[in-house]
């Protein structure tokens, strides 16, 4: 019995597993055979040229060991991240997560406040229809400017009223933010059909009283899948706010200094930290949600 037991769980999670396993090793494949061949024309023109008798073999060792590759390989980009983290102190500008501790304050900040402003415009148009009418297609209209033209504005602006730092790029980061959350929770706060209203209005329910026993509860599956997309799209502009400032720090500073120089690696590196601070802000989303729905698991 214990044995069965043992292969029964083995099995649920190899099933969990095993697809993103085999997803993350076709990805690797496909990574390797396309630095090969995206750096093979340099490494040829530059190295081998002057090697005559050169194989196959020394065209792969040497494209996948370039120091300023076209594309670098997975290898390189993790060793660079590694050498990043833990060969340097911690508040170092060398040290990535130096970097990721700057992007995510703004983050942070942009996250809160945007979230902050959706909230309040969607419980001023859900109580108005007049708001509703005069406010909302501009809500939808925000997002149709692009936050690479809003980005230089807003940083302009800011820094000539005296505010430089973190907030300018938690300004944009807010702006990318609030739409997602306004949207959803429109949608939350009406989503109590006409049964509920009228077992609230039967025990002589306030408006009030039906606003946070009913409406907000039933928000909150729509509300947390929002602000996943929020704090995703928040950490996006604050990675762009970071870009027209020529910043000393963030992720955006090390993605610009990496371009300057010409070090591919180090842009990867960045890159892929960003991703990695994506899931590590999306995962603490997410378990809030766990921790402050009603069916959640905890």
């Amino acid at each position: 019995m214990a044995v069965t037991e043992n292969r029964g769980g083995l099995s649920a999670a190899w099933f969990r597993v095993g697809p993103v396993i085999a997803v993350l090793a076709v990805v690797l494949v496909v990574w390797y055979a396309a630095a090969v061949w995206l750096n093979a024309a340099q490494v040829i023109e530059r190295t081998l040229s002057a090697q005559p008798g050169w194989g196959a073999l020394d065209l792969i060792r040497l494209t996948l060991s370039m120091d300023r590759p076209v594309l670098p390989a997975p290898h390189q980009i993790a060793l660079d991240l590694v050498d990043s983290v833990f060969g340097w102190p911690l508040d170092s500008p060398r040290n990535l997560l130096y970097h990721a501790g700057v992007t995510a304050s703004a983050t942070l900040l942009g996250f809160v406040m945007g979230t902050a402003l959706g909230v309040v415009l969607a419980v001023a148009i859900v109580h108005s229809r007049t708001l509703e009418r005069s406010l909302f297609p501009w809500v939808i209209a925000s997002q149709t400017v692009p936050v690479l033209a809003i980005a230089p504005i807003v940083i302009v602006i800011l820094g000539s009223l005296g505010m430089t730092g973190v907030f300018p790029k938690a300004v944009i980061s807010m702006y990318l933010c609030f739409f997602p959350v306004a949207v959803a929770l429109v949608k939350g706060l009406r989503s109590p059909g006409v049964l509920e209203l009228e077992l609230l209005h039967t025990y002589a329910a306030s408006s009030r009283h039906t606003f946070w026993k009913l409406r907000v509860p039933a928000s909150l599956p729509y509300l947390f899948p929002a602000l996943r997309v929020g704090i995703a799209a928040g950490l996006v502009g604050a990675i762009v706010g970071e870009l027209p400032t020529g910043a000393q720090a963030g992720l955006g500073a090390r993605l610009l200094t990496g371009s300057y120089y010409g070090n591919t690696v180090q842009i990867w590196s960045a890159l892929v930290m960003a991703a990695l601070l994506g899931l590590a802000l999306t995962g603490c989303v997410a378990l809030a949600e766990r921790w402050l729905t009603p069916g959640g698991k905890r």
